[in-house]
């Protein structure tokens, strides 16, 4: 698509060919040049009138503009954009002016290196990142397939110090675990991740492991679970994933006493994959009732009629009623957390556009590159998962503070005294 942009003096020459035609994406292009200009001068404005007071002893001021560093072009979302980054002189002792919004040496945003990631793990190879990029952002120079490769090995060395760091200064009371499989570019098999998402004691949602797993066996969690305890972690106080899990096994040998949630998102899944189509909405209807009933109580009793209701389909019902104490773990937590405890959505939502790829890309691929895509993938989405409703409750729940269909019971002195014979 094209703009035709007509300026003063095209407008006064009509008709004698003054105008210009404008493609959309240069206009755009154009358009983000302008605005990071702006920001990058109102950031250094912001800088010298915060330090205007910095004088030295003739009253000479120490921090000052200093004009225009060369200009450079940035990789972003509008395609390559020129920039004149401006610079500031600060004669103070160690101290010096970075830019938030433009860091030194930087040559693409951010959000363009969370791109790679995804496209790596949805089939496309490192070498036709080049001139897929290329043809969106308008070039390919800072796209070349040295770079990319330079890139992943960053993230894959990125990725190996990640998984070696002490987490015993951090404590995890939620624990949401899945295995997430990818069609990419692996001769023997998949590449299947392990993946643990906590949630610490302010309500933040954090990204705890991402491991090799080669297949969602025991032993592949049981490996990673004990190397996170070598590495300072704690027993969650509830961990949540699908019920498929070898997970569940490893959780109960390293941390016996962490209470087991069932996701309802993988468990919805499998009972409508065991009734016919014609009974798949109303079940979907009378699952709903069973999840998201406010009392354990209600619960049981949809469960029930669930299993009343769908009597035919013995398979379909099992699922729910032969796991009930499972599945319903999370009324003996707050009631506001319910909703973060149900499924293991932080995983899920991440991974879902990847999970759509069924055909696997030509050509074998490395499984160190693809845990290391998935890493940058997850630490993006990071970013952007909420925290927990009701963030000040999580500290309680760590604290031992008893909650019944979601709601905080008082302590009764038998209790508080059961608790000093412990202590003594």
């Amino acid at each position: 698509m094209q703009l035709r942009v007509v300026d003063d003096a095209d407008a006064r020459a009509a008709g004698a060919g003054g105008s210009q035609v404008v493609d959309l994406d240069e206009l755009c292009r154009l358009a983000a040049r302008e605005m990071i200009a702006v920001a990058l001068e109102a950031e250094r404005r912001a800088y010298l009138e915060r330090h205007a007071g910095a004088v030295d002893g003739e009253g000479r001021r120490l921090v000052v503009g200093n004009g225009y560093a060369r200009e450079r072009e940035i990789t972003t979302a509008a395609g390559r954009v020129a920039v004149r980054a401006p610079r500031v002189r600060d004669r103070r002792a160690d101290e010096q002016f970075i830019s938030a919004i433009l860091p030194p040496y930087m040559r693409r945003s951010p959000k363009v290196s969370e791109v790679l990631p995804l496209l790596y793990l949805r089939g496309l190879s490192t070498g036709d990142f080049v001139p897929a990029l290329g043809a969106f952002f308008g070039s390919e120079a800072g796209l070349s397939a040295s770079t990319v490769q330079r890139l992943t090995e960053a993230w894959q060395a990125e990725h190996r110090r990640w998984q070696e760091r002490s987490v015993a200064a951090v404590d995890y009371v939620y624990l949401f675990a899945d295995g997430v499989h990818f069609n990419v570019r692996l001769e023997e098999d998949r590449l299947c991740c392990l993946v643990l998402v906590g949630v610490r004691l302010d309500g933040t949602k954090e990204l705890v492991a991402v491991q090799d797993g080669y297949r969602e066996d025991t032993q592949s969690w049981l490996d990673l679970l004990r190397d996170l305890k070598e590495r300072g972690m704690t027993a969650p106080a509830l961990a949540i994933g699908d019920g498929a899990l070898g997970f569940w096994a490893a959780l109960r040998e390293v941390f016996p006493a962490t209470r087991e949630q069932r996701c309802w998102f993988h468990r919805a899944a499998n009972v409508l994959a065991a009734l016919p189509d014609r009974k798949r909405a109303e079940a979907t209807t009378a699952l709903r009732a069973i999840s998201t009933a406010e009392t354990r109580a209600a619960a049981l009793d949809a469960a029930h009629a669930f299993a009343e209701q769908f009597a035919e389909w013995p398979r379909a019902t099992a699922k729910i009623t032969d796991d009930l104490e499972r599945l319903l773990a999370f009324h003996d937590f707050p009631a506001e957390h319910h909703v973060h405890l149900r499924t293991t959505n932080p995983i899920e939502s991440t991974f879902s556009t990847v999970r759509l790829r069924q055909r696997v890309t030509k050509g074998a691929g490395s499984r160190e590159a693809g845990l290391a895509m998935a890493f940058k993938l997850l630490e993006a989405a990071q970013q952007r998962w909420r925290r927990v409703n009701a963030p000040h409750l999580v500290a309680l729940v760590r604290a031992g503070a008893r909650f019944i269909d979601g709601q905080l019971q008082e302590r009764t002195s038998e209790e508080d005294g059961v608790e000093e014979r412990d202590a003594a």
